[in-house]
């Protein structure tokens, strides 16, 4: 049974490798055997199999001259290999080398045959056949080019564990170990590129853009990776499209109508040259020239769409290409191929008969052409010079995907060396132990590579990652048209570097880009083209001074400009909120920038505040003037009769009153402000509390029937020091105690739009309130006494001026608190300050400028026979009070008896001012009342008769 599964086995492998392998092949027989897997045609002829006969393999068609220079670089790098003295020696590496034909059916039939050879070798048929002379097995795969092919071939290879080396599939999903397990390539994933896209279309500050991919592993996989970076952006895409070379004409036409009706007008594309060629053409058809385009590695400098008749289209393209390497002595093997010289490679010819457009005289196809089945062309000798044709197979200025493959062989001849020179107990198998180079297996293979590090001899590190990519960076490109030919020049503006920094890893020379692709020698000319970058985006800029706005039911990309509030601000295009000025600061007229506020207090320098300060200091010097009258006059009846003493306090206590106004004006600080309200409240207590206390004394004075030596005693001076002491020592300890829990402050104020006013935050509105309050409450009663003591005599009181003054400071005070705190800014010291003058000027007024103006332009009424006679007159209208009073009473007593007698009230007065005076109608002595220096006698009698008795 076994040896029956064997054969079985046998015939199979060999019925696949003799019937579907691939018979057109480059191939060279070695010790280790590696294989190839190349896109010689960009694709296959399209044919219907009715299956009426045996299937027909499906052929290939359009020759990729590229392609066929990589195959040359696997080709040129074995051959340096096996020449080589220290790599490698005494072993000779062969190859198979098949053509892909950029399809996944094309790239499994040929992997077929690699699996087929390992699979007959793994059988171990030794013991049944002599097998000396059967292939040796290929123990690794470079190739595909394709992501799609490429994931097709990684899972077939996966199986045996056969290591494959992709030099341009860039797919993210081959990353997936899991699922991928001997997938390795030289060329960077697709993670990286798509984060490059976003970068670049950040970069030119387009948000409006049209995304394109190939319907494949690779287009499918790098543009979700593209749009995840562009949201995070905030970059919209306005259409998403999948594309392949296998579309129809209408469906590539609706695609172009989408494209050519968008407003978008860059145009990223992720997909390979045969893919993304359908639409170019159709693009180019319509002259849709007002494009840019953002290409993929995969086709950025592909030979099917980077061609001369494109650019009127397609120039200023921006495109990644891989970084270019340098491949010593490979220019003249590329030169020196000859269909003659190379048997073994059978693509040469076809090679040679589509660069010269003809036929070898023994090729297949040119008896096809004979027949008429074929185009006629002409005969070759196959000794034709390749210098003197242009081809895209001697395009070695910059070798990538070249560069790749070269790499690639070289890595496993490296793997291979390794294994060679392995020293026993230091290998990577079980135990320490080596492979056998003669007797090794793929996957042997594998584990090599996985552990590979070396340095090349161009003196790069090479080593694949954990997910067996190898390191490498973009270079940018952009279209150019040459001057001289007109042809397609790929000019490096710029590189990506994946591994720096963020914000560092993209780097553009802007001056070298040409939107429209062509070189001049206009100065002019040029520097509109470099400096003018496209527009790609959905809506206009927003200028200096807006915002953007959100507009319902579309994109954020999508905005209206809406402008600034004010306060805030835009210095910039495309602002997506304006930013909040400083504290201190407010935005300008268009809102672009901030300006410093005008700071504003009640200042020394401006109109409103040197007016307040005269009036202060006018204030002052009236004071000061009525001090120096008083002084000067102290002795005269007016100034004695005023009670010198508290004049004084009181004439003090208003220039304090008019002082403390000048510490609301200049900027205030935290000294300032903690001192000027105690300073007003204190110097008005102590103000109103002389006046209180002096008009109090005189009107009880006055008000009393018979003084006595009591109320001498109690109304002396010092008791009315002591009661003002009293009354403002109250107002220190409201103060003290308001210093001491919320002390006032210096504070800026905001709150105005372009000013910032510098005030005085009271720290507590209720203790100013306190302050105020209690000063109030000792006007009202100074204000009620000095009512009462209105009718006293006008040369010996101020009462009814006293009554004037608090009046005015009721009005004054009452005006202040609405005015206080419906003002702002500076206006609240200045509306306190012109309260404290207007009542500090009302109380000097009232109550000395009267006597001010006796003392000095009428001294006659400044005499002791002045104030004697208005006493006099004051007494006798109080005693006629008193009699009518008392004779009133007695009547009505009397009528409540039933009769009375009338009763007839006489008085007599009688004044002197030394000793006792008599009176004559009743003989007798009457008692004296002793003011000043005078003395003032009152007498009052009453004859009533008497009344008969009721009994």
């Amino acid at each position: 049974m076994r040896l029956l599964l064997y054969y079985l086995t046998l015939l199979g492998s060999s019925y696949v490798i003799s019937t579907y392998g691939p018979h057109q092949r480059a191939q060279m027989t070695g010790d280790i055997l590696l294989g190839g897997l190349f896109p010689l045609h960009f694709g296959i002829a399209s044919k219907d199999q009715d299956l009426a006969a045996r299937p027909e393999s499906t052929q290939c068609v359009r020759f990729n001259f590229r392609g066929f220079r990589w195959l040359q670089a696997m080709i040129f790098a074995i051959e340096e290999i096996n020449n080589s003295s220290t790599l490698l020696p005494n072993i000779t590496l062969g190859y198979r080398i098949f053509d892909t034909c950029n399809t996944v059916s094309k790239a499994l039939e040929a992997t077929l045959s690699f699996v087929a050879q390992n699979k007959i070798d793994s059988l171990n048929l030794d013991e049944f056949c002599n097998c000396t002379d059967h292939i040796p097995s290929t123990i690794a795969v470079v190739g595909a080019a394709g992501s799609a092919v490429s994931t097709a071939v990684a899972n077939l290879l996966g199986l045996f564990y056969i290591p494959q080396i992709s030099y341009a599939s860039s797919s993210r999903l081959l990353s997936n170990k899991n699922q991928y397990k001997s997938f390795m390539r030289t060329i960077p994933t697709d993670e990286y590129q798509a984060t490059a896209m976003a970068d670049i279309i950040e970069y030119f500050q387009w948000n409006w853009v049209i995304a394109v991919a190939s319907d494949d592993e690779y287009g499918r996989p790098g543009i979700e990776k593209f749009e995840k970076e562009m949201e995070e952006r905030d970059i919209c895409i306005h259409l998403n499209e999948l594309i392949s070379q296998y579309y129809e004409d209408h469906e590539i036409k609706a695609l172009a109508d989408r494209i050519e009706n968008s407003t978008a007008k860059v145009i990223v594309v992720f997909a390979s040259g045969p893919d993304v060629e359908p639409l170019i053409k159709e693009m180019v058809r319509r002259n849709i020239t007002d494009r840019i385009w953002l290409a993929s590695e995969a086709w950025a400098i592909s030979s099917l769409v980077a061609k001369p008749e494109y650019l009127d289209v397609m120039a200023g393209t921006i495109g990644f290409a891989l970084k270019a390497g340098r491949i010593p002595g490979f220019r003249e093997f590329l030169r020196h191929v000859q269909p003659k010289k190379d048997s073994h490679n059978e693509f040469v010819r076809e090679f040679w008969e589509e660069t010269f457009n003809c036929y070898l005289e023994d090729s297949p196809r040119f008896q096809e052409s004979e027949n008429g089945s074929t185009s006629f062309r002409p005969l070759c000798s196959g000794e034709e010079d390749i210098a003197s044709v242009e081809t895209p197979y001697l395009d070695y200025k910059h070798l990538r995907i070249s560069y790749n493959v070269y790499v690639a062989v070289y890595s496993i001849a490296q793997a291979l060396q390794d294994i060679l020179t392995c020293t026993p107990g230091r290998g990577l198998f079980a135990n320490n132990s080596c492979a056998d180079i003669k007797k090794m297996e793929a996957w042997q293979v594998l584990k090599q590579l996985r552990h590979l590090n070396y340095t090349n001899s161009m003196g790069e590190k090479m080593r694949f990652d954990e997910n067996s990519d190898m390191e490498a960076n973009y270079t940018i490109i952009n279209w150019h048209r040459s001057t001289e030919d007109g042809s397609v020049v790929f000019e490096e503006v710029g590189y990506y570097n994946m591994h720096a920094k963020r914000g560092a890893k993209l780097f553009i020379d802007r001056t070298k880009i040409l939107w429209n692709g062509y070189s001049t020698e206009s100065l002019t000319f040029l520097l509109f083209y470099l400096l003018k970058v496209p527009f790609s985006n959905c809506s206009e800029d927003c200028e200096p001074g807006t915002r953007k706005g959100i507009i319902d039911s579309m994109p954020t990309c999508c905005f209206e400009c809406t402008e600034c509030s004010d306060g805030e601000y835009s210095n910039h295009k495309d602002a997506s909120v304006c930013a909040k000025c400083p504290n201190n600061s407010w935005s300008n007229g268009n809102h672009t920038f901030c300006f410093l506020k005008e700071v504003e207090f009640l200042s020394w320098t401006e109109p409103f505040g040197i007016a307040l300060a005269i009036c202060a200091v006018l204030g002052v010097v009236l004071t000061a003037f009525v001090i120096g009258v008083f002084v000067r006059f102290r002795n005269t009846p007016i100034v004695k009769a005023t009670n010198r003493e508290l004049s004084y306090v009181l004439l003090f206590s208003l220039i304090c009153c008019f002082s403390s106004s000048l510490i609301f004006i200049g900027e205030p600080q935290d000294w300032t402000c903690r001192l000027r309200q105690p300073a007003f409240g204190v110097s008005f207590v102590l103000c109103i509390s002389c006046i209180l206390v002096k008009t109090n004394r005189v009107l009880l004075v006055f008000e009393a029937k018979i003084p006595t030596s009591l109320h001498r005693k109690w109304w002396g001076l010092n008791l009315q020091f002591l009661l003002v002491f009293l009354c403002t020592f109250v107002q220190v300890m409201i103060c003290v105690v308001w210093l001491y829990n919320a002390p006032p402050s210096s504070y800026q104020n905001h709150d105005i739009d372009e000013i910032i006013f510098i005030t005085c935050n009271e720290g507590s509105v209720m203790a100013l309130g306190f302050l105020i309050g209690y000063t109030c409450i000792l006007a009202a009663i100074c204000f009620f006494f000095a009512f009462k003591s209105r009718k006293l005599p006008e040369n010996f009181t101020e009462a009814k001026f006293i009554t004037f003054s608090m009046l005015i400071f009721f009005i004054v005070w009452i005006s202040f608190i609405p005015a206080y705190f419906s003002t702002y800014g500076k206006f609240v010291s200045a509306v306190e300050v012109i309260a404290i003058l207007a009542s500090s000027f009302g109380m000097l007024a009232c109550i000395f400028f009267n006597k001010v103006y006796i003392i000095l332009f009428k001294p006659s009424r400044n005499t002791i026979e002045e104030v004697r006679c208005s006493t006099a007159a004051h007494a006798f209208k109080v005693a006629a009070k008193a009699t009518l009073k008392h004779s009133t009473t007695s009547r009505k007593k009397s009528g409540s008896l039933g009769g009375s007698s009338a009763s007839t009230p006489s008085s007599s007065i009688s004044v002197k001012t030394n000793g006792n005076d008599y009176d004559t109608a009743s003989g007798k002595h009457r008692p004296r009342v002793s003011f000043g220096s005078g003395t003032v006698t009152l007498s009052l009698s009453f004859e009533e008769s008497r009344r008969s008795s009721l009994m």
